[in-house]
């Protein structure tokens, strides 16, 4: 006889499932993103660069609000509490989607103002303290949306059933049979 080997990983039916957001993975690419934007912003002369916005901060804010909000809704259609819709299995999934990629996308934003918020403050400059405050509040409506992006990926996760409301699997029922 000879063993079966296990198939490789991502061509079974669980081997190509989407597992939940890595820290590791926005740490790693938050650190990334810090060391280009201080090598970007170290390398070129800062005070030809115009003042920083403030549109990304409030875009990022805004996103930030807005997926706090659907994970509180989705968590709430989810778990079918009363007043709320049923749920649309399909929008959980775009929600899930949504989360994941605005996660890495904020924890990269979040990198970059942290490595800019840096330099700003080893910086002596008048211009440097002029952008001081926008790149904080970039920093922090950049984390603001990797938290509120991961609450709502956590949201669309499907609750455990108790044991009592699970249904039996037909093979449990039949002892001895394969």
């Amino acid at each position: 006889m000879t063993q079966a080997k296990p198939p490789p990983r991502g061509s079974g039916p669980d081997g190509s499932r989407m597992g939940p957001t890595r820290i590791s993975t926005l740490v790693v690419a938050g650190l990334a993103a810090a060391a280009v934007a201080w090598l970007l912003i170290s390398t070129l002369y800062y005070s030809g660069i115009p003042r920083l916005p403030w549109l990304p901060v409030v875009t990022l804010a805004g996103l930030a609000v807005l997926e706090a909000y659907a994970a509180i809704n989705t968590r709430g259609r989810i778990e079918r509490k009363p007043g709320r819709d049923p749920v649309n299995p399909l929008m959980v999934a775009r929600f899930v989607v949504l989360a994941k990629a605005s996660a890495l996308a904020a924890a990269i934003f979040a990198g970059f103002y942290a490595g800019l918020t840096g330099w700003l403050f080893v910086e002596t400059t008048r211009a440097a303290l002029d952008d001081r405050p926008a790149a904080g509040g970039g920093l922090l409506a950049s984390l603001a949306l990797v938290g509120a992006a991961l609450w709502l990926e956590r949201s669309c996760r499907v609750p455990e059933r108790p044991d009592d409301e699970r249904e039996q699997d037909p093979r449990e029922s039949r002892p001895g049979q394969r």
